[in-house]
């Protein structure tokens, strides 16, 4: 709960999910860095200073550039490396693939550089370091939620994230509660979407009320300013949802679910017809709520439902998702994990 508050110094509940990003690093010859994918043939050359990311080549490496490129500006550049990237989760899917590569790739490139991770430098900054790489990656100014998230994470918890300070609060899931995650097969990238629109709607709403961020408007503020009343509603339903996700109380989420998406699409304007379907075909398979997660435009969808229910509903949905669109969805039951870690 909480997509497009994080950049508007609101509250965020993420949970880090069991789909893996890693980084294996070895230092080499020469001068250079040198970066390679098991999901993709071509092997990067870049500088050690990640000379200009958004030109590099493969476009995947363009996340390993930013990062090189954000460490060098703070004035810690990397020794020749040679980098092996592998990941489980979707691209494309909503689901933080690239914030995964940039987290990963930021804990291996900080410790080569001597900024050793939980000792040298804590995980609020590295979470920066790895946005900024994003946006150095991408031109998108995106917030700081799904990095706070990879970097935090806690078995069997979410996170409830003040993204003002940031303050992280570890939230209990229910035991008899399961996340069902399933991609439309829609995939989206935030540099072709109007992600950087809506966030500078946002910004030019709070100039106008004369405040610092939406975090700080009243609903009555913002009653005629539809993207402004969708991050004053969620940073209230976030704080709602983080309150009944401990106890459990399905009915009450499933409606905070639903009401997210609603706003979502009509407010905020970020959901497509396959996105909606989705939500109406869980629903109709037992789900009490779902909604998009990520930034919108394609990806994925999420529910909350009874765990000796959620094989059922999710083959069900993806079944029925298959039939209504021709589309292959990917569903799955996620499991709240530990974030990043560093291993040598």
């Amino acid at each position: 709960m909480g997509d497009h508050t994080d950049y508007n110094d609101g509250f965020v509940l993420p949970v880090a999910i069991d789909r893996w990003c890693t980084v294996e690093v070895a230092v080499a010859e020469g001068d250079r860095v040198h970066a390679r994918s098991a999901q993709f043939p071509d092997v990067a050359d870049l500088p050690r200073d990640g000379g200009e990311p958004r030109t590099t080549e493969p476009a995947w490496a363009r996340f390993v550039g930013g990062v090189l490129a954000t460490l060098a500006q703070a004035g810690h550049r990397v020794p020749p490396l040679e980098l092996a990237v592998d990941s489980t989760v979707p691209p494309g899917s909503g689901l933080s693939s690239s914030s995964a590569l940039a987290v990963a790739t930021t804990l291996a490139c900080a410790d080569a550089a001597g900024l050793v991770p939980d000792r040298v430098v804590d995980r609020v900054t590295l979470a920066r370091l790895a946005l900024a790489a994003e946006v150095r990656a991408t031109g998108v100014p995106g917030g700081l939620m799904d990095q706070l998230a990879s970097l935090h994470g806690r078995a069997g918890h979410a996170l409830l994230i003040d993204c003002r300070v940031p303050a992280i609060e570890a939230i209990p899931i229910a035991t008899g509660v399961a996340i069902v995650v399933v991609h439309s097969g829609v995939t989206r990238t935030l540099a072709g979407s109007e992600y950087a629109a809506r966030r500078a709607e946002c910004e030019a709403v709070a100039a106008r009320l004369g405040l610092v961020a939406l975090r700080d408007a009243s609903p009555e503020q913002v009653a005629h300013e539809p993207r402004a009343r969708h991050v004053v509603a969620e940073n209230a339903r976030v704080l709602a949802t983080a309150d009944a996700l401990p106890r459990g109380d399905l009915a009450e989420l499933g409606a905070l679910l639903l009401a997210s998406h609603a706003s979502l699409r009509d407010d905020y304007g970020v959901s497509t017809p396959e996105l909606d379907l989705l939500v109406e075909l869980l629903v109709e398979a037992g789900a009490p709520g779902a909604r998009l997660t990520g930034a919108g435009f394609g990806g994925c969808v999420v529910a909350l439902v009874q765990r000796n229910h959620a094989d059922d509903i999710a083959a069900k949905t993806a079944r029925r998702y298959q039939e209504q669109t021709g589309l292959v969805p990917l569903a799955f039951v996620a499991r709240a994990v530990d974030g990043a870690v560093l291993e040598r």
